[in-house]
């Protein structure tokens, strides 16, 4: 799965997909996805991070309290 990095745009291979959907993990394994080489891992905040699109990520992927405040919507 490839995001894009909010700063300047770099594709952003992630290593695991498993990190990116638990709201409890502040950074996810991944490569930027550039030139012919297989570049070395980093770590990546989740929240520097949003969908090739230009989409943010899910605010249930980023918010631990996300089900608090849905409960708290009249």
């Amino acid at each position: 799965m490839f995001l894009k990095q909010r700063s300047d745009g770099s594709l952003v291979e992630l290593i695991g997909t498993t990190p990116l959907f638990d709201p409890f993990e502040a950074h996810i394994m991944g490569r930027f996805h550039a030139g012919e080489e297989l570049q070395e891992e980093e770590r990546f905040a989740r929240v520097d991070l949003h969908f090739p699109s230009g989409e943010p990520l899910p605010r249930l992927w980023l918010d631990p309290a996300y089900q608090l405040h849905q409960s708290l919507k009249p």
